[in-house]
C-alpha cells in the first residue's frame, strides 16, 4: 500500500506533466453524471461535492445548470489550479479542498456526493471502510459513485484499482444507503481505448 504523501506525489506529478488530452479519464461532458445530479431532482441550493474532481470539466456544468454551492475535492493541488485556471473569475464560486480523501475532515454534510473514479483506487479494507465511515457521516442525500466494473481496466495511472460491479459497489454502502440505480458504461479516452464503467445512484437512510 503507498502512503498517502506518495500518493499526493504520485497526482501531482500526473497533473504537473500532463494535459487533460493526456490522460484516460478526461470527459468533455460528464453526460452520466450530469443525469444523475438532476435525477435526484434537487434545487440549484443543493450542496454538491466532487470527490477526486480534479480538474474535471464537471463543475463548469453544473455552474452553467446554477448550482450555488459546490465543492471540488482533490489530493492534488495541481490539478484543483487547473481547474481555477480554466474557470477564471468563475472560480471564486467553488470552494477547493486539496486533500487525501482518506484523512477529509468535512465541516459542513451534503446533499449530492460525486465520485467518479476516485473510489476505484482505494485498495485496502482501512481505506474503504474510512471512505463508508465518511460518506455516511457527510451525505444527507444522495451520492453517485463511478468506478472502473469487472470488464473495466485492472490499474490506471500506473496504480492499481478495485474493480466493482453492481453488487459488490452497493454491498460496500448498505448500512447507510439503498440504491436507486446502478449502470455500466464504456468510457472512450482521449486515445482512443475503451474503458468500462459502473455508475451507481444511492439514497441516504
Amino acid at each position: 500500500m503507498i502512503s498517502s504523501s506518495e500518493n499526493k506525489k504520485h497526482w501531482e506529478n500526473v497533473y504537473e506533466t500532463k494535459n487533460p488530452d493526456q490522460v484516460s479519464w478526461t470527459q468533455e461532458k460528464p453526460n452520466t453524471s450530469l443525469e444523475f445530479i438532476r435525477s435526484f431532482g434537487l434545487g440549484k441550493e443543493a450542496k454538491i461535492i466532487d470527490i477526486g474532481g480534479g480538474d474535471s470539466n464537471l463543475v463548469d456544468y453544473l455552474l452553467e445548470e446554477g448550482y450555488e454551492h459546490i465543492t471540488v475535492l482533490d489530493i492534488s493541488v495541481k490539478a484543483l489550479e487547473k481547474a481555477k485556471d480554466r474557470l477564471g473569475s468563475l472560480a471564486h464560486k467553488i470552494k477547493w479542498i486539496a486533500t487525501d480523501i482518506t484523512t477529509f475532515d468535512p465541516t459542513e454534510t451534503y446533499d449530492i456526493w460525486h465520485d467518479r473514479a476516485a473510489f476505484h483506487f482505494l485498495t485496502t479494507p482501512e481505506q474503504v471502510s474510512k471512505y463508508v465511515t465518511l460518506a455516511q457521516k457527510n451525505i444527507t442525500g444522495f451520492m453517485v459513485l463511478g468506478t472502473f466494473s469487472k470488464n473495466g481496466p485492472a490499474k490506471c495511472s500506473g496504480l492499481d484499482i478495485q474493480q466493482y460491479d453492481e453488487i459488490s459497489l452497493t454491498e460496500k454502502f448498505e448500512g447507510g444507503f439503498e440504491k436507486i440505480n446502478c449502470i455500466t458504461e464504456d468510457h472512450t479516452t482521449p486515445f482512443g481505448t475503451t474503458q468500462n464503467f459502473i455508475f451507481c445512484s444511492l439514497k441516504k437512510h
